[in-house]
């Protein structure tokens, strides 16, 4: 071939030259413009389904109606069933006198005893007698507090001080607290400082004796491991024994609340101005009964809320245990 027919197939156009016979013609390519420009057919319709399905992916999932409404049902039927002998205790109260079971003269309806309370709190007789109160009782229960759980810890902890003094603490341990009581008016009066006392005495044995027990029944495995460790008998005390006896020191602690609270009563009944106890004796001589059960209760939901308070103080300082699973 010369030049000149090979410098002519050269300036002929591309879309002049043919592809050999046999072969197919090869695809064309895309230009540039038609990259960018959005696909049709079928890449558009998987894009709508894309695009109509994202937000549904993206959007935050949220809390199904029937996974709450379960929840509400066992809390409401946990309520019901923790409350239903109280209920049941106001309704028979309230029935009995109505229906002449019992007299009403001495044992009237709860809606009588009811109005009576709110009659006590509207004159401000209730908040003065039950301030009183509280501070007498909360002022023992502190000291005895205060004084128990370090005697008890020391004599948990040192054999020699147990084996001596623990014929002397089981005297008063089966000493009753007011049968002394006449003992403490007669040595400190009839002041403030005779109830605090007898408050101090009553609640000091649950306290003490809780913690001497705590303090003895440390599972030996621990005080093994902290032995391995080589630890110092301040360390194991402070590690090991003081946290594994707060449970069972609460136990006493909220035993001698509750008797903080009855045996104040008791000794305001017997030479006190103030006070529930004072407020309950003197209902009774005036004969005005539903203001007698009216500081009855007053002291019943003054305990209970006093021991739910230790409770949550309890788990606070026990938030090491692992809980029992059933």
């Amino acid at each position: 071939m010369s030049l000149t027919n090979s410098s002519s197939i050269r300036r002929k156009a591309p879309e002049e030259i043919k592809p050999p016979e046999g072969l197919d013609p090869p695809e064309e390519l895309e230009t540039p413009e038609e990259l960018s420009a959005p696909a049709t057919g079928t890449s558009s319709a998987s894009t709508e389904e894309t695009a109509a399905v994202l937000p549904v992916t993206l959007s935050s999932p949220r809390p199904h109606r029937s996974s709450v409404l379960p929840r509400i049902l066992r809390a409401a039927l946990t309520g019901a069933t923790k409350s239903a002998a109280i209920v049941a205790l106001l309704l028979a109260w309230e029935l009995a006198p109505r229906f002449g079971l019992v007299d009403g003269t001495f044992l009237p309806p709860f809606t009588e005893v009811v109005e009576a309370w709110w009659g006590l709190v509207a004159n401000g007789q209730l908040a003065d007698n039950a301030q009183a109160s509280l501070v007498r009782s909360f002022s023992g229960f502190g000291i005895a507090v205060a004084l128990s759980v370090p005697l008890g810890l020391l004599i948990g902890w040192y054999r020699p001080v147990a084996d001596l003094l623990n014929p002397l603490l089981q005297v008063f341990l089966n000493t009753a607290a007011l049968a002394l009581l006449p003992v403490f008016v007669l040595l400190l009066g009839i002041g403030e400082t005779s109830k605090i006392s007898i408050v101090v005495y009553a609640c000091a044995w649950p306290i003490l004796f809780n913690t001497i027990s705590a303090v003895r029944t440390v599972d030996p495995t621990l005080l093994r491991l902290a032995k391995s460790m080589d630890l110092s008998a301040p360390r194991v005390f402070q590690k090991v024994i003081l946290p594994a006896s707060v449970p069972t020191i609460f136990t006493g602690i909220r035993l001698a609340g509750a008797v903080s609270i009855v045996v104040l009563v008791a000794a305001e009944m017997i030479g006190a101005k103030a006070g529930l106890g004072y407020l309950i004796n003197a209902s009774q001589y005036n004969f005005a009964i539903p203001q007698m059960y009216a500081g009855i209760v007053t002291i019943s939901v003054i305990g209970v809320a006093f021991n739910q308070l230790l409770v949550v103080v309890e788990k606070r300082l026990s938030s090491w245990r692992v809980p029992a699973t059933s």
